[in-house]
């Protein structure tokens, strides 16, 4: 596995189409509701920094952060993706394999993942030995982590390829900023596009807002898709970081 770090990266491709007379733009978005302007302009600028958050605690995410722990991957993951290479087959295939969702259904998720993390499922088809091993590798050790947390089964349900590539890498470099420049690499994003979280954490980084009522709502997808309680207006936001579970940042919402 280490010598990952360095023999299998040298594989990678690396794009660039920099136009020095291209312009530099810093971007901070979500996840979902950018994505469809970024098609769009990568035709105009491919000199962009994306400052994406790590709180996003729905989907996919939810079952790698209740597992796992650490930062939400999933806008960043979005994000890569939309940036990476189309220009070949290869390119493609590698976009799909990390593009792709398991089915609803737990028990048929759970044996196509099998058949994925094995290198026996046809996403693997167009991927070269080199891309296949690096990717596999990190999808073993996701596996690997989960086996390892025998007091919790986790659901593969509409579980994402590329949130459990991501999280892979995340813990084996115990570094965020690591496992992004290994999944933009993966992925061949232009070498002058950036994509970077908003705090660099291994921890689990919790979005929170207190209402006018001064009822509390914790997590970024309760606050986006409320389930029930007041309706009252927010008035201050915070987030929480695992690692300091006493100690949180106000915003006041005017």
């Amino acid at each position: 596995m280490a010598s990952l770090r360095s023999s299998s990266l040298n594989h990678c491709r690396c794009s660039s189409n920099s136009n020095p007379n291209q312009p530099s733009l810093l971007v901070f978005s979500g996840g979902t509701a950018f994505n469809g302007v970024v098609e769009e302009l990568k035709n105009f600028t491919t000199r962009v920094a994306h400052v994406l958050p790590v709180s996003d605690d729905g989907g996919s995410t939810a079952e790698i952060v209740r597992v796992l722990g650490g930062p939400a991957v999933g806008d960043i993951r979005s994000r890569c993706l939309r940036l990476s290479d189309q220009s070949s087959a290869e390119a493609l295939a590698v976009r799909r394999l990390l593009g792709h969702r398991l089915p609803l259904d737990a028990p048929l998720a759970k044996s196509e993942w099998y058949d994925i993390v094995e290198g026996q499922h046809l996403l693997w088809n167009g991927v070269s030995k080199p891309y296949r091993e690096t990717i596999r590798a990190f999808l073993a050790y996701f596996q690997n982590q989960i086996l390892r947390r025998s007091d919790e089964s986790f659901c593969f349900s509409n579980g994402s390829i590329g949130n459990f590539f991501f999280a892979g890498a995340r813990i084996f470099f115990q570094s965020l900023d690591a496992a992004i420049f290994l999944f933009s690499r993966v992925s061949d994003i232009p070498s002058e596009s950036l994509v970077l979280p908003v705090i660099s954490t291994n921890d689990r980084l919790t979005l929170g807002c207190e209402l006018w009522d001064g009822t509390i709502i914790r997590g970024q997808n309760e606050i986006s898709h409320p389930t029930c309680g007041s309706m009252e207006p927010i008035n201050k936001i915070f987030s929480s970081s695992s690692s300091f579970k006493n100690k949180a940042g106000f915003l006041h919402v005017k």
